[in-house]
């Protein structure tokens, strides 16, 4: 298994598929799947029996994994899709935005 460069709590863009180009936070993240689910981006609808939690039932939308390849992490600087690079300081590996050369 790969060492992912995505964690959760991270700002992300997709960079390919129907979510091009939108923008969201990493809720969740599968190592063993290479997948993730990030806030408001790869919406699915499910239909909902009644229940106690839900008594009306009806259609719920949610957020639905997407593949780590189609996301890229934001620029802390620019705003934009950069890629990861891991160098250590200090005795402690840190991520660093190729674009800027800041630490992520």
């Amino acid at each position: 298994m790969a060492k992912l460069k995505i964690k959760k709590g991270d700002k992300v863009v997709v960079l390919s598929g129907s979510n091009k180009g939108q923008t969201g936070t990493v809720l969740r993240v599968f190592p063993d799947k290479a997948k993730a689910i990030v806030e408001g981006v790869n919406i699915a609808k499910k239909r909902v029996k009644p229940s106690a939690q839900n008594p009306q039932g009806g259609v719920v939308e949610k957020e639905a994994q997407i593949y780590l390849c189609k996301l890229a992490l934001v620029d802390p600087e620019t705003g934009k899709a950069t890629k990861v690079a891991i160098k250590e300081e200090g005795g402690k590996k840190v991520r660093i935005a190729k674009k800027s050369g800041k630490a992520i």
